[in-house]
């Protein structure tokens, strides 16, 4: 066997380890993602229900309802699989209180912000 072939070998065996690392490093990353989502979803789920037992104003159904409301007004036609609560921002009062969302579907995702209002729940923002 010459020279160069070794060295072409060397090179490709480096290159192959190289990638087959570099997958599991990605795949590694996305699962500590995977956890910490579903780690911040529990912690609003437990915001919420802290919220709720403190003052009426958080109802759960009434929050994904608005939250959906919004998807179908701002994105008319794109449909969402999934709908999060990831955030659950209760402060004194009701005027800064805020409802944070996360739908994903086919086409990507959207965050969708509600304000509570002396009404109900609105439509802060959606992106």
């Amino acid at each position: 066997m010459s020279t160069f072939a070794i060295v072409v070998i060397v090179i490709a065996a480096v290159v192959l380890l190289l990638l087959v690392g570099g997958l599991a490093g990605a795949r590694r990353r996305e699962r500590a993602f995977a956890r910490r989502y579903a780690e911040r979803v529990a912690a609003a789920d437990r915001a919420l229900e802290r919220a709720r037992a403190e003052d009426k104003g958080w109802d759960r159904a009434e929050l994904e309802g608005a939250a959906r409301a919004a998807l179908a007004s701002e994105r008319p036609g794109v449909r969402y699989e999934e709908l999060a609560l990831v955030l659950v921002d209760d402060r004194p009062g009701i005027e800064e209180d805020r409802a944070h969302f996360v739908a994903v579907g086919e086409d990507g995702e959207a965050r969708v912000v509600l304000a509570r209002r002396a009404g109900g729940w609105a439509v802060d923002r959606v992106g």
